[in-house]
């Protein structure tokens, strides 16, 4: 009779934590396709290239994901729904320009590119709104911070999704076109001229 059987053990390996490598191989299955896409479009992406450029075998591609369509959003929205923050110190100026610091650094890594390429097709395409719906959302936290900022009194009411869309259109050109990066002080002037420009024009009180 062996020690570990005296004591109670036995020699079997310890169990393997569950999900651990099917964590791993669902993420390298995410980063393949949204590779492909960034390299096709969504119309040139093709379900079958998924398992060799992976690294897997495509019943792994196939048992996660039956639908191609819906690898394709998971794998892009992945990224998009973590894509920039916004955190409330008690400043809308700081706050506003650390969120387009972070929304310029997302678009600048290799997924923001993919998901900037993805939305360029056609806009009936239902992979596309899919993941305009997202792209909707990854700015709600920052409406909201603009909100607060009005129900403080730091700024004068304003819609908050027009001035998200004012503050966030110029991140979009600068990166897109590649020139030169996106800095602090972009980020700061745009903020600056966008938030003077709202204190300017509103209505007296």
């Amino acid at each position: 009779m062996s020690a570990a059987m005296v004591d109670g053990t036995t020699d079997r390996p310890p169990a393997r934590r569950p999900g651990g490598r099917n964590a791993r191989v669902r993420a390298q299955i995410l980063a393949a396709t949204a590779e492909l896409v960034a390299r096709d479009g969504i119309g040139g992406f093709r379900y079958e290239e998924v398992a060799e450029y992976a690294g897997v075998h495509k019943t792994s591609v196939y048992r996660n994901w039956p639908d191609r369509e819906e690898l394709v959003v998971e794998a892009l929205l992945r990224y998009a729904e973590g894509l920039a923050s916004v955190a409330d110190t008690g400043d809308i100026h700081r706050d506003l320009s650390d969120f387009l610091l972070a929304l310029a650094g997302g678009l600048e890594t290799p997924f923001g590119r993919t998901l900037e390429q993805a939305i360029q097709p056609a806009r009936q395409h239902t992979t596309v709104q899919a993941l305009t719906r997202i792209l909707d959302q990854r700015v709600a936290a920052m409406r909201g911070r603009v909100d607060t900022a009005v129900e403080r009194g730091e700024l004068p009411p304003v819609d908050s999704s027009f001035l998200g869309e004012m503050i966030s259109g110029p991140v979009h050109l600068i990166v897109n076109r590649g020139m030169r990066p996106f800095t602090r002080t972009d980020a700061e002037r745009i903020v600056g001229v966008v938030l003077a420009g709202i204190r300017a024009t509103a209505p007296p009180t």
